[in-house]
C-alpha cells in the first residue's frame, strides 16, 4: 500500500480521536534532533468523552505517550529510532525539570506504543517483548525501564474494544472493522468521524497513481464506506456536512504534497472549495506551493 496515505490516515485517526480526551499533537518534533514523533498525547484531567468508548485506544491514552504507527510490521532498525525519540523526549523533561528545580517521577514519563499492522516473532524476540497478562494478546511489552509497547493489530482479537485500532491494520483485519464501523448505528458519533475520514483517504489513495493489488481490495472496502457517508450527509441534507467532507479531502491532498500545513495553505481551503471537486482536483495535484498561493491569493 502506498505508504504516505496511511501514514495520514494514521495520524489524521488517532489525532481525531484522542483529542475529546486530551492533547493529540501530530508531527511533534523531537527536541534536539530533526525527528518527528507521529503523534504525541497528553490526557486532559477533564476529558469531553469517556475514553471506555474508544476500548483499548482509550486504554493506551490513560498516561502521556508517543504514538507511532506502522502499516507493516517494524524492522529492528525503525523500532531503535523510535526508541531514540523516546529518550530524547525523556532527555527533555529531565532538563525542564531540572531548570525549574523539580523532579520528574519514573512513572511521570510518557510511554512509547508502536502500532503495527503486525510484528515478526524474530523482531519481538530480539527485544525480549512479551506479553502482558493484563492486557489483551497481540501487545508485546519491552523490558520495564523501556516503557514501550508494540501492538500487533493483526494479532488482537476481534472485539468491540479492538475495533478503533484494527481500523488501522492490514488487509482482512482492517476490512473487518471498517465493516464492523459500518454496522454501527447511524448516530455513534465514531461511525460518522471514520466514514469521513476513510472517505478522504480512499480519495487521497486513487489520485496518488497507480495502485498495488492491495490497494485495489482496500478500495473496494473503502467504496461502501464512501457510499455509506455519501447516503448519510444526502438523508440529511447537510450541505455543510458535505464541505467539511470536502475540506477534510483538500487538507489530505495537500499534506500528501507539502506535509503538514502551515498558516498560508490552511488559508487557501475556503478560497479552493468555491470551486468545484473536478476544477480544483488537478490544481492540487499540478501546482506546487508557490503555484497555489498565487493562483488563490491573487
Amino acid at each position: 500500500m502506498t505508504q504516505i496515505p496511511f501514514d495520514q490516515l494514521a495520524k489524521e485517526f488517532l489525532k481525531e480521536f484522542l483529542t475529546p480526551l486530551g492533547r493529540a499533537e501530530r508531527s511533534l518534533e523531537v527536541p534536539g534532533e530533526s525527528k518527528f514523533v507521529d503523534v504525541w498525547f497528553e490526557p486532559s484531567p477533564q476529558p469531553t468523552i469517556d475514553s471506555s468508548t474508544l476500548g483499548l485506544l482509550g486504554k493506551i491514552a490513560t498516561t502521556p505517550c508517543l504514538i507511532e504507527p506502522f502499516h507493516n510490521p517494524p524492522t529492528r532498525t525503525e523500532v531503535r529510532t523510535c526508541l531514540l525519540k523516546l529518550f530524547w523526549v525523556h532527555e527533555d523533561q529531565r532538563r525542564q525539570a531540572n531548570r525549574q528545580e523539580s523532579r520528574i517521577l519514573e512513572e511521570e514519563l510518557p510511554k512509547l506504543w508502536i502500532l503495527a499492522g503486525d510484528a515478526s516473532k524474530p523482531v519481538l524476540n530480539d527485544f525480549s517483548a512479551v506479553q502482558n497478562e493484563q492486557w489483551l494478546p497481540g501487545i508485546y511489552f519491552l523490558a520495564n525501564a523501556l516503557k514501550t509497547a508494540i501492538v500487533a493489530i493483526n494479532q488482537l482479537p476481534k472485539t468491540e474494544d479492538t475495533i478503533w485500532l484494527r481500523i488501522l491494520g492490514r488487509d482482512e483485519t482492517q476490512r473487518q472493522a471498517i465493516s464492523e464501523v459500518l454496522a454501527l448505528p447511524a448516530t455513534d458519533f465514531r461511525r460518522s468521524k471514520t466514514l469521513q475520514m476513510l472517505t478522504a483517504w480512499k480519495v487521497t489513495i486513487e489520485l496518488t497513481g497507480t495502485q498495488t493489488s492491495e490497494d485495489e481490495q482496500l478500495l473496494m472496502t473503502l467504496s461502501q464506506a464512501y457510499l455509506e457517508w455519501e447516503q448519510e450527509t444526502e438523508r440529511r441534507g447537510e450541505r455543510r456536512g458535505e464541505k467539511q467532507g470536502e475540506r477534510k479531502v483538500i487538507e489530505n491532498l495537500l499534506k500528501v504534497r507539502f506535509g503538514e500545513l502551515d498558516e498560508s495553505l490552511t488559508a487557501l481551503i475556503s478560497q479552493i472549495l468555491v470551486l468545484p471537486p473536478e476544477e480544483y482536483t488537478p490544481l492540487l495535484l499540478q501546482l506546487s506551493q508557490e503555484e497555489l498561493l498565487i493562483r488563490f491569493t491573487s
